[in-house]
């Protein structure tokens, strides 16, 4: 009998000034594809959107204060959502005026 994979999930607060934009929902797509697990991001009104898809996070239009729902699901969720949340809460590292900081090593 095999095991389901791990269900990982998280709630999320966009706080950068301007949103989850091109720039943001980029760094969040390349981190989020290291990650072998599905992630999923999921909007108060129930709509989920894949992770991995630029497409489907900018799609989102989740402004500064939006709150999301952040699943992982398989061998490595667990590192997923803690990844993807703290770059989430940094602010995908960026200043008020959407210009781009440097990260923390």
């Amino acid at each position: 009998m095999s095991q389901d994979p791990p269900v990982v999930r998280r709630q999320i607060e966009i706080i950068n000034a301007l949103g989850l934009h091109m720039r943001p929902a980029d760094k969040f797509v390349r981190l989020a594809l290291q990650f072998q697990s599905e992630i999923r991001v999921i909007h108060d009104n129930g709509d989920e959107f894949n992770g991995k898809s630029i497409l489907d996070l900018t799609s989102l239009a989740a402004e500064c204060g939006t709150r999301l729902d952040l699943e992982a699901c398989g061998p490595d969720a667990e590192a997923a959502v803690a990844t993807l949340a703290a770059l989430v809460s940094a602010g995908f590292y960026e200043d008020e005026n959407g210009e781009e900081l440097e990260p923390p090593r």
